[in-house]
């Protein structure tokens, strides 16, 4: 049986083959599609959205103990925020089998870092595995399930945003969505219950465990000798060795699928049957580093491969640099006429909008999180000054508070994030009375990975009916005396409610409630039109940053009449509302 799947969908392909009974994920580029198809097998595999990283790696890990197999999924950064339990887990061990997924992200294509978890998986002394193409990913995720149960301890896949996106061919084999039967549980405190004196066991079998799976990594099918011309050997891994068998394809290539523990003895094989050996890796020198610590000489090179997306041009430039029987890349020259930029914006009718146009009307300095709504701090409205990682919003903002920064101040954050992470700082800041007004940019919807739900939707990932969580119901239950719900599209109700907030001496928490147009599929409730005669041109509206406006008629240098393309309009009349001279109408 084959399907052409990507390689996210060849991670839920696999789960679902070998067994997986409990999957949990928190949705982020390029990690996201990977439950969304598991959910296709919630007949045999129980998943969900978690509201942060944390709690899913809990989840799995807490599966993992009962003795079912589980696996958790996340975004590079969303690592981060999970490490606590893990590090404690691979010292108290795996019982069924639990696989980690890390998608990271080289080049930044949607996420505020770059960082290489392969790191983290020797930080963690976890095993690491890692998939070049689809059909690498289904099989390596079948396989990181045996060796967890081996070894008891999770496998940590890593998964780049091309190997998480990208599409080919995969043999199947005989598949059968299964729930395989629990290993069954038995109390063992000294086990998982590190405390002290047992933690103490844990931490030298944990050493013996990663020698022991240095061993079953050096003679692993995962890895991969190809012997060709011996002049140049290459050790790389993943989706660099794609990159490599393109432009190097005469040349000897050691592929390593996996990478942590170390296969040394093969390494030194591989390096004693060539005269001169290479390292390709996409980000850090993770392998070049442990091989030259090895003693194995290394070809040092000027080609940077360490930082950004690997691409075939590069490695040309390495292969005209080392070899030199190729030219170099040439760098993509500019048109002559080059395209107009269209940098990124709110959608049209967005209600994030009037937030960010009114505290940018204030002079407020915003905090701001992770979210589509971080595109208020793009001109025309200019009202983020901040975005640092999930939640940190109101940490920042009470931080800043602190320090005696003058003037207003304010959080911003979306629902998701709140549910995620922003609980925990909207606490903090009201246990240390610090006067912080936080907005909470309610649209009902994870939105900017593409619509999943959250405590807030009343729905699950399997599309099953929830339990709808009130943010403000959270917030007075904190202790919050000032929780305000409003409309995120009345611009009057907003001005007077951020104004008094940011001026008032106690933390606040303000809901700006707006569906997503989008994810909601909202009708348009009417169009907007311009009346050209009492449009003054003075540019008020253009300060929205809305997609539908655009320039009209030249009055005088640099200011321009107002037009509405009725294409773009979502009907949703910020801009009635913004115009001193009533020159908007609502028609329809």
């Amino acid at each position: 049986m084959k399907k052409f799947l990507s390689g996210n969908e060849a991670i839920a392909y696999a789960a679902a083959q070998a067994g997986c009974a409990v999957a949990s994920a928190y949705p982020g580029t390029p990690s996201t599609e990977i439950l969304e198809n598991v959910a296709k097998f919630k007949d045999t595999i129980n998943c969900e959205w978690a509201v942060n990283e944390k709690v899913a790696m809990e989840t799995a890990i807490g599966a993992s103990m009962a003795g079912a197999r589980a696996l958790t999924a996340m975004k590079h950064v969303g690592l981060n925020v999970a490490m606590d339990p893990l590090m404690t887990f691979t010292f108290t061990g795996a019982t069924g089998g639990m696989v980690i997924i890390s998608a990271d992200d080289p080049g930044m294509h949607s996420s505020q870092n770059e960082q290489d978890n392969r790191n983290l998986a020797k930080f963690a002394r976890v095993p690491l595995l890692e998939p070049s193409d689809s059909q690498e990913a289904y099989d390596m995720c079948i396989e990181a399930f045996d060796i967890s149960e081996k070894f008891e301890v999770p496998v940590m896949i890593r998964l780049t945003t091309r190997t998480s996106h990208s599409s080919s061919l995969v043999e199947l084999g005989d598949f059968k969505p299964t729930r395989r039967e629990n290993i069954e549980y038995v109390r063992d405190i000294k086990k998982r219950l590190p405390v002290p004196m047992f933690a103490r066991m844990h931490r030298y079998a944990a050493q013996k465990r990663t020698d022991e799976m240095r061993g079953e990594s050096e003679k692993s099918s995962l890895n991969k000798m190809e012997i060709l011309n011996t002049s140049l050997g290459i050790v790389t891994s993943a989706v660099a060795y794609q990159y490599v068998k393109e432009i190097f394809p005469e040349y000897s290539v050691l592929k390593l699928g996996w990478t942590n523990p170390l296969p040394i003895s093969l390494v030194r094989d591989f390096a004693s049957k060539v005269d001169k050996l290479v390292v390709v890796e996409e980000l850090d020198p993770f392998l070049e580093d442990q091989i030259r610590a090895l003693g194995i000489s290394v070809v040092n090179h000027e080609t940077e491969l360490n930082m950004m997306e690997l691409n075939a041009d590069r490695l040309q430039n390495l292969r005209h640099e080392i070899i030199g029987d190729v030219p170099a890349a040439k760098l993509p020259t500019e048109p002559e006429s080059p395209l107009p930029t269209r940098p990124p914006v709110l959608c049209a009718g967005c209600g994030h909008r009037g937030v960010f146009y009114m505290l940018s009307k204030l002079g407020a300095t915003v905090t701001g999180d992770i979210g589509c709504y971080t595109l208020g701090a793009f001109p025309p409205l200019n009202a983020m000054d901040t975005t640092i990682c999930m939640g940190a919003s109101i940490g920042n903002a009470a931080g800043m508070k602190k320090a005696g920064l003058k003037g207003r101040i304010c959080a911003v954050l979306g629902d998701s994030t709140f549910f995620h992470s922003g609980i925990t700082g909207a606490l903090s800041a009201l246990y240390n009375s610090t006067p912080v007004t936080t907005v909470v940019l309610d649209n009902r919807i994870t939105a900017m990975t593409g619509h999943q739900d959250n405590p807030g939707t009343g729905k699950t990932l399997a599309g099953d009916d929830a339990n709808v969580t009130e943010i403000a119901d959270i917030a007075r239950a904190l202790g919050y005396k000032k929780v305000e719900k409003i409309s995120a599209d009345d611009f009057d109700a907003l001005e007077k409610t951020l104004k008094e907030s940011m001026d008032g001496e106690e933390p606040a928490l303000i809901i700006a409630y707006a569906p997503c147009r989008i994810a909601a599929k909202l009708t348009k409730e009417g169009l907007c039109k311009v009346n050209a005669d009492k449009c003054k041109a003075c540019g008020q509206c253009f300060k929205l940053g809305c997609p539908a406006i655009t320039r009209g008629q030249e009055v005088s240098q640099g200011r321009f009449k107002m037009v509405i393309d009725e294409s773009q309009c979502a009907g949703c009349s910020h801009c009635t509302q913004v115009c001193k001279f009533a020159a908007i109408e609502r028609i329809r």
